[in-house]
């Protein structure tokens, strides 16, 4: 529920607090004053579009927040996920819109995306305004309610068909594929065929092009490495007696050797020169095994030169190394079983489609009836309180009918349908109902889905429009009685509506001369009744108005009282 509305620089609200209770709450308020900057402050805590329009000239940024009692099912747990926190059983919302259009969002202190805010939000509040009663002469919006008013029954039958219903559509998407490219599922299968024949033909191993580049550069040099050996041998170890590294290093470790008794560092220094003597000895011993084992092989250097001229015509073809070509022979040759298969995928996916077909109209049957049966209720209950809304003739009925096709929601053209006097026949409401009919039967439809709807609040603005005399009393009576189970805010223009208010704001409008402002007053008793003579008559302090308002609040003081 919630307890309190902060407001900031939002229109023409320079800054006021809204304090809300349970009951029913009402706003009224001259023409312009911005009782409908209080429903727009109520989008931006539901994570609504921000309009940098909606800045109060002059301000940087406009501001609205809200504080919620943590009472509703899971909304602490929402708050929490969002990385927010409740203090004394209460989080408050929060939402800035920059005059440049930029917005910020917090839940219980924690600066969240606005779709994170929406997603925490939206549960605790249902708007209802003049759009939705546009709205709700859509099938879309008059499905909609009747599905809500079914509860869980329709909603597991619809979760259960949407599930056939998109497993279906998969199935048949694919199967409308693999039918319509078969001559290119053929051609594709034939060109893998040719280029796996060609890697087969040659059998490629993995890594085999950069061992036969190593080995051809080393053939095709042979002589030239076997000179730069032997060579090298010579330098370190010759055999013609000629200086060589051995010799020199040896000579300097006898050097250093014969004054080790004089100098312990000398002696380190010959140790060390004892080493590289012992691993020059064994250099030369490998750089003579390696110049030994240098052959010229002009048979093995042509085999190996073919054998890289076809791992390069693959190469060219299917990779840049023969590991990327036996990457793609192994992609190639799952995809051409899949290609191979078409027939039988084709036929898989006709049983299938045959399977989920059958599925898919016994769920849609199920939803049908489960519709059905719910409209029925939903009729009665609606007429039942169209009755109450001053319209005792009403019959509104739930057409639920095959609308020949399948989609997403099922298998039916849901519409309401309405009789406004005896005798006559249901309409559609878009041609059978007056903005006040359709007023009436937008309340009446809510107070019919308030018990299945979790929405802690419900926030109607001038839903009452069209609506007058008698009619609006019951209005308000219905108001009332809907506040008894939840928290109701209504901004309404209608005195006879405005008088069943547990509480009372109204907006006032004040102007310097170049600025004009509003704030929020919540009114006393004496206060109410001027406010009512205004709307009444358009004069606070008309004698005939103050009594017809005393009467007004008295006979809806007995009716709450009832």
């Amino acid at each position: 529920m919630l307890e309190e509305i902060r407001i900031a620089s939002l229109g023409v609200i320079e800054s006021s607090t809204l304090e809300l209770g349970p009951g029913l709450t009402v706003i009224t308020g001259e023409t312009g004053a911005g009782k409908t900057m209080i429903v727009t402050a109520l989008g931006l805590l539901l994570g609504g579009r921000a309009d940098a329009g909606a800045v109060r000239t002059g301000a940087r940024s406009a501001r609205v927040e809200g504080v919620v009692l943590a009472g509703a099912p899971g909304f602490a747990e929402a708050v929490e996920e969002a990385g927010g926190e409740v203090e004394d059983e209460r989080v408050v919302l929060a939402r800035n819109v920059s005059a440049e259009g930029r917005s910020r969002a917090y839940v219980g202190g924690a600066s969240v995306p606005v779709s994170a805010l929406a997603g925490v939000a939206e549960p605790l509040v249902a708007v209802h305004g003049q759009s939705d009663q546009h709205r709700l002469l859509q099938a879309r919006a008059q499905r909609e309610a009747l599905d809500r008013f079914g509860g869980e029954r329709i909603a597991a039958l619809l979760t259960t068909y949407a599930d056939v219903y998109h497993r279906l559509d998969a199935v048949e998407r694919e199967l409308d594929e693999v039918v319509t490219t078969a001559r290119e599922r053929a051609q594709e299968a034939d060109l893998l065929r040719f280029g796996l024949g060609e890697v087969e033909a040659v059998s490629p191993e993995p890594g085999e092009d950069a061992t036969l580049a190593a080995e051809e550069s080393r053939l095709g040099f042979a002589d030239t490495l076997r000179t730069a050996a032997e060579q090298a041998r010579e330098a370190l170890s010759s055999e013609q007696g000629d200086p060589d590294a051995l010799a020199t290093t040896s000579a300097a470790r006898s050097l250093l050797d014969g004054v080790r008794e004089h100098d312990a560092e000398a002696g380190e220094l010959a140790d060390r020169l004892a080493e590289i003597t012992y691993l020059l000895s064994d250099l030369a011993a490998d750089v003579a095994s390696y110049a030994a084992r240098i052959d010229t092989d002009p048979a093995r250097l042509a085999a190996v030169s073919e054998r890289r001229a076809a791992l390069t015509a693959l190469t060219r073809k299917y990779g840049d190394t023969i590991d990327e070509v036996l990457a793609w022979s192994e992609r190639s040759a799952t995809r051409l079983l899949d290609l191979d298969g078409t027939d039988e995928r084709i036929e898989v996916l006709r049983a299938e489609q045959e399977v989920l077909r059958g599925e898919r109209d016994a769920a849609a049957a199920a939803l049908s009836e489960a519709r059905t049966e719910a409209a029925g209720r939903l009729a009665e209950q609606v007429t039942a309180e169209l009755t109450l809304l001053a319209m005792p003739h009403a019959r509104l009925s739930v057409d639920v009918r095959p609308q020949g096709q399948f989609t997403a929601s099922g298998a039916d053209a849901v519409e309401l349908m309405l009789a406004a006097n005896t005798g006559s026949e249901p309409r559609p409401l878009s041609k059978g109902a007056s903005g006040g009919e359709l007023s009436r039967v937008m309340l009446a439809l809510e107070v019919a889905l308030a018990g299945t709807s979790p929405v802690p609040t419900f926030v109607f603005d001038e839903v009452d429009a069209g609506v007058g005399g008698a009619a609006a009393v019951e209005v308000g009576r219905r108001l009332a009685q809907l506040a008894r189970s939840a928290q109701v805010l209504v901004v309404t223009h209608l005195p006879q509506v405005a008088a069943y208010a547990d509480r009372h704001v109204v907006v006032e409008k004040s102007s310097d001369g170049s600025i004009t402002s509003s704030g929020l007053t919540v009114l006393d008793d004496a206060q109410r009744e001027r406010e009512l003579s205004r709307m009444l008559a358009g004069l606070a302090d008309s004698d005939t108005a103050l009594a017809h308002a005393r009467e007004l609040l008295e006979v809806a003081q007995e009716a709450r009282g009832s």
